[in-house]
């Protein structure tokens, strides 16, 4: 088995010196690259993208949240002042933490999707 994640790691995120494609229009920060890869969560990068184009860009800001629930998740993206823009039902997964907040940012280009201490 590899090694364990750690989520304290990521408190050593506070910027970026790079930005990583996930598709046409959206970019990971170096923090939040890392938390998809160490954490396996590549896939909590692809479903908030997914939902961010689908939003569009009237707010340059959007906040994201994952809570899991034993084995399940509810992902909840939002405005950041608790009006939910979307939200999905996760059925299984083996994310390593209880929670996990992301912020999204309108660039006028790309979503930038980033951990809350890289903004």
């Amino acid at each position: 088995m590899g090694k364990k994640f750690d989520p304290a790691a990521l408190a050593q995120f506070t910027g970026t010196e790079r930005y990583y494609r996930i598709n046409r229009r959206c970019l990971l920060t170096d923090g939040a690259r890392y938390l998809a890869e160490e954490a396996g969560a590549f896939w909590l990068m692809d479903a908030a993208a997914s939902y961010l184009i689908e939003l569009g860009t009237d707010d340059w800001f959007v906040h994201i949240q994952l809570r899991v629930t034993g084995s399940t998740a509810l992902l909840v993206l939002g405005d950041g002042n608790g009006h939910v823009r979307a939200q999905q039902q996760i059925p299984y997964t083996d994310f390593p933490m209880p929670e996990q907040t992301l912020y999204a940012c309108w660039d006028s280009e790309h979503w930038v999707i980033m951990l809350p201490s890289e903004y």
